[in-house]
């Protein structure tokens, strides 16, 4: 049998009443399958023997044997507790055991006796203490000489009885767990059978086949993550390049910069996969790479054959500003472009819903709101959607649910690890632009203690003397009662009077759109020096001549925030600064994204780090997706294994399509 066939309930496993069973269904432990697979989260290695004098100042684990010196008692908290004084015979010195509501133990483990011991040990000074322990006659009754499990547990489950639940279905001789790989890929990477691997996560009998079951059930989830994944792509051949269409060719023509290779080298692959087959495709960039063109461009080559485009940005601001910029690059191209979010309504939203309808607009630019269920297309083709982490899976779909077999382009300035990539996005296809536009400099970053933040501003004041801007940049709007944290309120009045003459303006999330637009348009046209703002405009904003980027109370924001926000400055030639201002001391974890961002400015490198420190979910905006809830295997750790699982999965489809041979009845079988 596969492990999948254990579909009786945990309930009727002997010494699983009604609560314990409520308690394992908290851990989404229903079936005895899911007991199986309900992993132990790490593991009390007794299998060697340590001494007291091995234990720091943290504390460790005891291994050892002891003899019992004297027993005493003192009052706690209303309670007489008994307390055993130990010599450990193979170093001499003294443990004190504390045997809270134990006091049978005076009896049990007399005086001048001795006995092994596995014990949780505290340190104070020179003094050890432990008031969890085991102590036995032999190895075996102190639990020595083995590898125990450690589970997640929940209400009143303990170890034991998580223990005795597992070990009551492994004990039994008809359960024997099937294969689920062949034997070839068994063979191949040295894993264990998947029999013995499942009894081996469970009781380990040394720490090497402990680490063969880890990574033979590790490679099974990945295999099957990537082969389910790979069997929903789409079959059609692909081939190319494709010529672009002559609307690209009008706009590509009169542009004042050529395109950088990776930019037509995704175009390539846009292009072959909207005319040969079904696109469903990720472009990632670093921020400023240039992807909102290649989007424009694609958008192009949909709408030359007839049918229409739909671009989505997750804010009002950064929609309206794609449409700008999209008008701007198109005017002279015939492309008929309409701007549609929740704030249009009566008339002219119907004028623009008709016209949608007949197909009297190209391009229509917007919000959430274009997946509305009044909006209908005559002939949708292409469906881009920016930031596309920002958007669920429902979404998504809702908008590309309105065309026939559409086209799929998500767009990410927020790059993901290629190993992450391949594997959450491994049903689609994906184009990363790495190079960046000509000219630009690398945005030099400093740490800065608030302590010396004088330096700071007369070094922007140097920047504002040569006609440059700035974003000053806090994480909140105004006091609220907190006053240790800087607010966009009161240092928009502390900014002023330092910087009197230079002209700037307060944004944030609490000023109506008419009124941000008016503020960006001023900033542009340089009416305005500098802004200081929340993160609002962390995405989006293009100035050319901004060139200083202060981010106060950096500690508190992520790496991918922090990235984005420096990249709203260093989009021309001219040399860019990030000032990332911190407060106090700084945790381990604060103190290395800082230093992170001082060292890099490689989006992917940073992208890799955040994906360390966050996990994959944020990234991808697939939080709601059941297959990334991979129970052994991990998407940060288990990276090569994950490069040998997709290319093992490749290879079997390659060779078996359908999964009929002998060898992968199994895989069929667990698959389908």
């Amino acid at each position: 049998m596969f492990v999948k066939d254990l579909t009786f309930p945990v309930a009727k496993i002997k010494g699983i009443g009604k609560v314990s069973a409520a308690d394992f269904a908290s851990l989404s432990v229903e079936k005895a399958s899911d007991l199986i697979t309900l992993y132990p989260r790490s593991y009390d290695d007794r299998t060697r023997l340590s001494s007291l004098n091995e234990i720091g100042a943290e504390g460790g684990k005891l291994n050892s044997a002891v003899e019992i010196v004297e027993h005493s008692h003192y009052m706690s908290r209303g309670q007489r507790v008994l307390k055993m004084t130990c010599r450990e015979l193979s170093s001499g010195r003294t443990l004190y055991l504390h045997c809270f509501g134990r006091s049978f133990m005076e009896s049990a483990y007399p005086a001048g006796t001795s006995w092994f011991i596995n014990a949780d040990v505290t340190r104070t000074g020179s003094v050890f203490s432990a008031s969890s322990f085991t102590l036995g006659a032999s190895e075996e009754q102190a639990g020595l000489g083995r590898i125990l499990p450690v589970y997640p547990l929940s209400g009143s489950l303990t170890q034991k009885a998580v223990r005795r639940a597992v070990n009551s279905i492994l004990s039994v001789k008809y359960i024997r767990f099937d294969d689920e790989l062949p034997l070839s890929l068994i063979e191949k990477h040295g894993l264990l059978h998947t029999d013995e691997a499942i009894r081996q996560i469970h009781n380990p009998q040394n720490a090497e086949l402990l680490d063969r079951a880890k990574k033979t059930l590790a490679y099974t989830e990945l295999f099957y993550l990537e082969l389910k994944l790979l069997r929903t792509k789409d079959s059609a051949v692909k081939t190319g390049p494709v010529r672009p269409s002559s609307l690209e060719q009008k706009v590509i023509s009169s542009l004042p910069f050529t395109l950088t290779a990776d930019q037509e080298k995704c175009l390539d692959e846009i292009r072959a996969d909207m005319d040969y087959g079904h696109m469903n495709r990720l472009l990632q960039g670093d921020v400023g790479s240039g992807k909102t063109l290649v989007a424009w461009l694609s958008a192009l080559h949909i709408i030359a054959q007839g049918c229409q485009a739909a671009f989505m940005a997750p804010t009002e601001l950064l929609a309206r500003q794609h449409a700008e910029g999209a008008a701007q690059l198109l005017k002279d191209t015939g492309v008929r472009v309409a701007f549609l979010t929740g704030d249009v309504k009566g008339k002219e939203r119907g004028y623009l819903l008709d016209a949608l309808k007949k197909g009297e607009i190209d391009l229509a630019i917007g919000t959430h709101a274009l997946f509305s269920k009044d909006v209908a297309f005559k002939k949708l083709g292409l469906v881009i959607i920016d930031e596309q982490h920002r958007f669920g899976v429902e979404q998504r779909q809702a908008l590309s649910g309105k065309g026939r077999r559409v086209h799929v382009l998500m767009m990410s300035a927020t790059p993901i690890p290629r190993t992450l990539a391949m594997t959450v996005f491994g049903s689609m296809d994906v184009s990363t632009i790495r190079t960046m536009p000509a000219g630009r400099k690398p945005v030099i970053t400093h740490i800065v203690d608030e302590k010396n933040r004088e330096r700071m501003y007369a070094s922007i004041s140097v920047e504002f003397s040569r006609g440059h801007q700035a974003y000053f940049v806090y994480p909140r709007i105004d006091d609220e009662g907190e006053s240790s944290l800087k607010d966009v309120t009161s240092m928009f009045s502390f900014l002023q009077a330092k910087y009197p003459e230079v002209p700037s303006a307060l944004i944030h999330s609490r000023l109506s759109e008419e009124e941000k637009i008016r503020i960006l348009d001023d900033f542009r046209a340089k009416k305005l020096m500098y802004l200081v703002s929340t993160s609002v405009v962390e995405v989006g904003i293009d100035v050319p001549d901004a060139t200083c980027m202060i981010i106060e109370h950096a500690e508190r924001f992520g790496l991918a925030a922090l990235h984005q926000l420096r990249g709203r400055v260093g989009r021309s030639s001219l040399q860019s600064w990030c000032f990332l201002v911190y407060y106090g001391n700084l945790t381990e974890e604060a103190r290395s994204r800082l230093v992170v961002m001082r060292e890099s400015t490689d989006g992917f490198r940073i992208a890799e780090e955040d994906l360390l420190i966050r996990g994959p979910g944020e990234f991808t905006g697939n939080r709601q997706s059941g297959y990334l809830r991979l129970k052994m295997a991990s998407l940060t750790e288990d990276v090569e294994l994950m490069a040998q699982a997709r290319e093992d999965a490749q290879a079997v489809l390659a060779e078996d399509k359908g999964l009929i041979s002998a060898g992968n009845s199994m895989i069929r079988q667990l698959i389908d």
